[in-house]
């Protein structure tokens, strides 16, 4: 295993360098001048032509790509054009935030999906079963742009159970954590009930149940167990997905997290911000995947990670 992690790790160089530069240049391409939106088009020319020359803007932009991977290389992501602040420094203000969402809605999505899953396995054919497809059917159909502002109608503004967003007040995190875990919830059932219909089938389960284990015995230690792999491929998968997700379910809520200091980047033309967050998102996404593929060996020790 170890040396899978180092291969793993040598893979992500050139996945985290092909990410940086077309962000680079592809946030070079967003229409606009952050010059205009800093001073106002009203601005003097003189004021224009010192802030661009400051924020070497009017290098060409070869010349400050290579500034930005010089600065990558030694650690230094640049600064906020607006703010002036180290991206680093932003990224751990806000990057917390954005995991302990994502975080709570995995669990949310995992809580749902597998008893879901199981249970309609284990009730083929029942209105149980149809039921918990429909409702997952219905899920993955759903938008979170959708389900966001519904759920706030509904638990915040009818009921008045629930905080419309924000994070400093408690259960904040429950409203945008529903609205993706759902969509993950859906998929995941799906999958789960696909896999525990393959498994109850296998000859393992049959002797187990000839041996004369309890039922329980059987699902959760036989079954399950061997059932779980192609659950955690479609996990780690929509761990992108998610972090995807996580950007307009930010926004909805106004979770302060990488999503919205994304979103706040792209308005103001922050190059800096835009590719810093861009680059801790994929770099997220190939850590999550890589552990995804060890959770195989744990589950499975009959896997080969090589």
């Amino acid at each position: 295993m170890a040396t899978f992690f180092i291969k793993r790790i040598l893979y992500m160089i050139p996945v985290l360098f092909v990410v940086s530069t077309a962000v680079f240049f592809l946030s070079h391409t967003i229409p606009g001048d952050p010059v205009d939106i800093i001073l106002g088009e009203q601005a003097l020319p003189t004021d224009r032509a010192r802030l661009t020359r400051e924020l070497n803007l009017d290098r060409p932009v070869i010349v400050q790509y290579c500034y930005f991977m010089d600065g990558l290389i030694k650690g230094n992501w640049g600064k906020s054009i607006f703010n002036q602040q180290p991206v680093i420094h932003l990224i751990r203000e806000h990057y917390p935030r954005t995991l302990h969402l994502a975080l709570t809605a995995m669990i949310v999505a995992l809580g749902i999906a597998i008893p879901a899953g199981v249970l309609a396995a284990l009730r083929k054919g029942s209105w149980v079963d149809s039921g918990a497809m429909f409702v997952a059917l219905f899920g993955i159909s759903m938008p979170t742009f959708w389900l966001g502002p519904l759920l706030i109608i509904v638990f915040a503004i009818w009921l008045s159970w629930l905080p419309a967003g924000g994070s400093e007040l408690p259960g904040s995190v429950i409203l945008p954590a529903l609205t993706l875990g759902m969509v993950l919830a859906a998929m995941t059932s799906r999958m789960t009930r696909s896999s525990m219909l393959d498994v109850l089938k296998s000859e393992y389960v049959t002797t187990a149940r000839a041996k004369g284990l309890s039922e329980r015995k059987v699902i959760l230690k036989h079954a399950l167990k061997n059932a779980l792999n192609p659950v955690l491929t479609i996990v780690g998968l929509q761990v992108g997905a998610l972090l995807a997700g996580a950007i307009v379910t930010e926004k909805i809520f106004s979770w302060p997290g990488i999503g919205s200091l994304l979103i706040t980047g792209i308005q103001r033309r922050d190059y800096p911000v835009i590719q810093g967050c861009v680059l801790i998102i994929a770099f997220t996404y190939v850590v999550i995947n890589t552990l995804t593929d060890c959770m195989y060996k744990v589950v499975d020790p009959r896997v080969d990670l090589k």
